[in-house]
């Protein structure tokens, strides 16, 4: 697809109308990929001729260090994370984008069919093989105004990065790039706004979860606001924490906990259950009934997973010379109130209420009946005709609970 060459005063009108999109983009929190296919489009009917179009920013997420989001004239938009991590890959050290954060720099640009290039990278050569004739790069800090000063490239600040190529012969014309660097503003303010947005959510996914963080970000912030809902509880504990804890160093403790929460996270939430808080070496999560109907055999069959995921990690921490543990857990059902619990500036989104206290209670008798996982009739009763291997531990009374509750394990 060629681009329109416009009159100049169309080509400015077009670009006040595409500010003031922009900034309305920003204001509704549209999605990066959305609004950037649209305003590609308008681009190039404007008459600036892009050809690629690629945005690099840092993100706020345990897992993803970086996240890009390209633009192809004559193909499709894409996004890609990058991973987090201490080390500088080869490949980002030999890219522009490391260059500019790296050097004194604000912009680069290279015309890419100069016989003697001025600046040289990998990427530039995948670039001609598309018939690319001209890359601009830009740097845009969103927290200092020089932007032009070096960063920390590891860590990659607040900002962003954001190059754009041609394949017209002779590359970008002065009048495309002053045109380019009048959207740059607009730009990084919707980005921004989306940013922050973004941050919000992965923030508060991670330290609340994916549910709890939907519910606060929706205004559900009011301390004491609580909703009453059905749900399998699962109290999960790492067996024999406080022996390992004065035995093993501070690191090796840190590194169990992450190996062994990070299975335990993963199959609960792959399952489509809640995380709400970690609790030294516990973890307490639920599974809402009102949102999985099959909840009480979501959850068992999450236990059997869990169980089987445990087996593969203590064989592989086995392997590597590190200490291995097992765990308890117990699941029972009930009414629960989840909602904002605290103080008046410091509030907790969790569950409260009998079937929690009693859950904990459940869990208690794990030792006594010497069983990993014990099940409370709430939960067990409705699947004893389809899973067999549920099996009655037989009733027992439960310090604070008034009825006698009968136990079940799996086989």
């Amino acid at each position: 697809m060629a681009a329109p060459t416009l009159e100049n005063r169309e080509t400015t009108t077009s670009l006040k109308v595409l500010t003031d999109w922009l900034i309305q983009q920003g204001l509704e929190n549209t999605p990066v990929e959305t609004w950037l296919e649209e305003c590609c489009n308008r681009l190039v009917l404007a008459g600036i001729p892009i050809q690629r179009v690629n945005i690099t920013m840092r993100a706020h997420h345990p897992e993803i260090g970086a996240v890009a989001f390209r633009w192809h004239r004559d193909g499709d938009s894409e996004r890609q994370d990058f991973g987090r991590g201490p080390d500088t890959t080869e490949e980002f050290v030999r890219s522009p984008i490391y260059y500019l954060l790296a050097n004194n720099t604000e912009e680069i640009r290279q015309n890419l069919t100069d016989t003697d290039p001025v600046l040289s990278f990998p990427i530039f050569d995948e670039l001609r093989e598309r018939g690319t004739t001209d890359y601009f790069a830009v740097k845009r800090l969103f927290l200092r105004t020089d932007n032009a000063a070096p960063g920390d490239d590891v860590r990659f600040e607040e900002g962003v990065i954001i190059s754009l190529t041609t394949d017209t012969p002779g590359g970008f014309t002065d009048a495309h790039l002053d045109g380019l660097r009048q959207l740059l503003l607009p730009i990084c303010l919707t980005l921004k706004c989306g940013a922050n947005r973004l941050m919000a959510e992965d923030i508060t996914a991670a330290y609340l979860g994916r549910d709890a963080s939907k519910r606060v970000l929706s205004g559900d912030i009011t301390r004491g606001s609580t909703q009453t809902i059905p749900a399998v509880i699962w109290d999960f504990d790492l067996r024999g924490f406080t022996k390992l804890s004065e035995a093993l160093p501070g690191t090796a403790i840190i590194e169990m906990l992450n190996d062994c929460f990070g299975v335990a996270v993963d199959v609960v939430e792959r399952n489509g259950g809640n995380v709400l808080k970690f609790m030294g070496d516990g973890m307490l999560a639920i599974f809402d009934m009102d949102q999985i109907p099959d909840a009480r055999r979501v959850a068992i069959e999450a236990t059997i997973e869990l169980r089987d995921a445990f087996d593969k990690l203590n064989k592989r921490r086995m392997t590597e010379g590190l200490t291995t543990t097992g765990f308890t857990l117990a699941l029972h059902a009930g009414d629960v109130l989840y909602g904002n619990i605290g103080g008046k500036t410091r509030l907790d989104f969790t569950v409260i209420g009998p079937a929690v206290n009693t859950t904990a209670r459940i869990l208690g008798m794990c030792s006594a009946v010497d069983q990993s996982i014990v099940i409370s009739a709430k939960v067990a009763r409705p699947l004893l005709d389809s899973i067999p291997d549920l099996v009655s531990l037989g009733q027992y009374r439960l310090r604070g609970v008034t009825e006698r509750q009968e136990l079940y394990t799996l086989d």
